[in-house]
């Protein structure tokens, strides 16, 4: 067994579900990105330009933190997003939006640059895709309040900012896995399918 596995992938993905089955499945630990836990999260949604620099810079250090942890567990760990997509994905969308101003983005770079550096990349990394119209739909259904304002244009950037660092990342085998389609809660032929590919990467 991997001792240190990364899932990836945007908004509405099922990254939170697959970590819990992997948990259940493989016996890992699992390390949850922070939702209510930002005390930032609530006013970046409703004023992306005055909190987005703000926002990032608590969710790259609780990553470093969570980082930190994981490195000292002594069990085969599972993180629900990494701190590479916090950098290349979130705050890369900010600051290409002018949502994120240039001296702000320069720091974020400095602390983000001296951080990947003193980390370890995963040992797998689980990349999770699905179409526009399915994450829409899981995060409506899940019925996070600060999450139902979310612009769709913004959710589509995101979509092809993650598109273009998957076919990118080389620190650690990725495994890519579209998710639009797949019920590997009740469906048992996308289950079968699931244990398959992730045994083989896995172990």
């Amino acid at each position: 067994m991997k001792k240190y596995i990364a899932v990836a992938g945007s908004i509405g993905a099922g990254k939170t579900s697959l970590v819990a089955w992997l948990v259940k499945r493989y016996g890992l630990t699992p390390f949850y990105e922070p939702n209510e836990a930002n005390p930032y999260l609530e006013d970046f949604y409703r004023d992306m330009a005055r909190w987005a620099f703000h926002s990032q810079a608590f969710f790259l250090a609780h990553k470093l933190e969570l980082h930190q942890e994981l490195e000292r567990c002594q069990t085969p760990a599972v993180i629900d997003r990494t701190i590479y997509e916090d950098a290349e994905i979130f705050a890369k969308n900010l600051y290409a939006q002018r949502l994120m101003d240039k001296r702000d983005w320069e720091v974020y770079q400095r602390l983000y640059a001296g951080i990947r550096r003193a980390l370890r990349p995963p040992d797998v990394l689980i990349a999770l895709t699905c179409s526009l119209s399915a994450a829409k739909k899981r995060i409506a259904r899940r019925g996070r309040a600060m999450e139902q304002s979310i612009p769709e244009a913004y959710l589509r950037r995101l979509h092809r900012l993650y598109g273009a660092w998957f076919a990118s990342y080389d620190l650690s085998p990725i495994v890519t896995i579209d998710t639009t389609r797949l019920d590997y809660v009740e469906d048992l032929v996308d289950l079968i399918d699931l244990i398959a590919i992730l045994d083989r990467a896995l172990r």
